[in-house]
């Protein structure tokens, strides 16, 4: 079976020094190991462990290949997304990490794409961003669920999403700055708990504020983690809507009637949650999307659909690609070299 991954992270090997170009501190940047092993930092603080995976394009390639994966569509790791900053800080870091992701994608055009990121904090520098990055060859844009404390729902935001569709631009959305830290110092537990809470919350705003009234049906818009805990605790906001006027006071339908207004892809990692998935948001809206590099991603991509004998064999042609394919409007044909190949013979 052919497959695309939706959701793959980069970083560059190294950048600019943010903190001396900007004179602020906390920004990210990587202290380098041995062995293609790096610490990914912010400030003087060890944020996460990282391999050569995400930025040696090689190595990337290689596990494609060992999994059998076609096409890996690559996004920034949000911490670099800089929505907190100034927003002509926000800009140039946008367009270095842009032109970083595109310097990786240029060693197997065809197998690796790319999301852009932009300055989503000031909604004419995204706009402007996004079509640059649209036209350097991004198959669409990841942001994060919310800036600050402005929501999906906010104008600005709305007002960007409106151009993503005028430009045929995916927006991939994903959890970042997650809620109640000081609640959740251990065990991954921002990863476990506020992620899958935040993309619902993400999702509820768009519904509830009557946010997709406003949005173009041409949007693309998907959630990543297979859309966090909304599709599982549906059924109790419907249960809301229907006997509180306050929870449907801006939304004119029931808000399990949006259900076709976006796509989420298929990261829940056990057998019965992705039936679930699927049976809630349709074989059409769930696309296959691993993490990888990162741990906590799928280790062997793919193999949860594939190996899903309870879906059907067309089921998980569309889960494994088909969907991802008309969503990013990238070509998911077999290639006869093998990306890493290609890359060492370029070398």
């Amino acid at each position: 079976m052919r497959m695309v991954d939706i959701h793959t992270h980069f970083l560059p090997r190294t950048w600019p020094d943010l903190a001396a170009r900007f004179g602020t501190p906390d920004w990210p940047w990587m202290r380098h190991g041995g062995a293609g092993r790096a610490m990914l930092m912010v400030g003087e603080r060890e944020f996460r462990p990282v391999t050569a995976a995400c930025w040696d394009p090689a190595v990337r390639l290689e596990a494609m290949d060992r999994d059998g994966v076609d096409v890996q569509i690559m996004c920034a790791t949000p911490v670099l997304f800089s929505y907190q900053r100034p927003p002509a800080q926000g800009l140039e870091c946008a367009r270095l990490f842009n032109d970083a992701a595109r310097e990786i994608c240029a060693h197997a055009p065809r197998r690796l794409k790319s999301l852009c990121q932009v300055p989503l904090q000031d909604t004419e520098l995204a706009c402007r961003e996004l079509s640059r990055a649209m036209a350097e060859g991004h198959v669409g844009v990841h942001i994060g669920n919310h800036v600050g404390e402005r929501d999906l729902s906010d104008e600005g935001i709305i007002t960007f999403l409106q151009h993503c569709a005028a430009e045929g631009a995916a927006v991939f959305v994903h959890p970042w700055d997650m809620m109640a830290p000081e609640r959740m110092s251990r065990y991954q537990l921002p990863w476990l708990v506020a992620m899958p809470a935040e993309t619902q919350l993400s999702i509820l705003w768009l519904i509830l504020s009557g946010a997709f009234e406003r949005l173009p049906r041409s949007l693309k818009l998907c959630f990543a983690h297979g859309g966090g805990s909304f599709p599982y605790l549906l059924g109790r906001v419907d249960n809301a809507w229907r006997n509180r006027d306050v929870v449907r006071e801006d939304c004119p339908r029931l808000p399990s009637t949006y259900l076709d207004r976006f796509h989420v892809d298929a990261a829940v990692f056990s057998g019965e949650a992705l039936a679930f998935l699927v049976k809630i948001m349709g074989e059409d809206r769930v696309m296959l999307g691993s993490d990888y590099p990162f741990p906590l991603g799928e280790q062997q991509v793919g193999s949860l659909i594939r190996s899903h004998e309870a879906l059907p064999a067309p089921t998980r042609e569309k889960l494994l690609h088909a969907n991802a394919s008309a969503f990013f409007g990238v070509d998911a044909g077999r290639f006869a070299v093998s990306g890493a190949a290609a890359v060492r013979r370029s070398a």
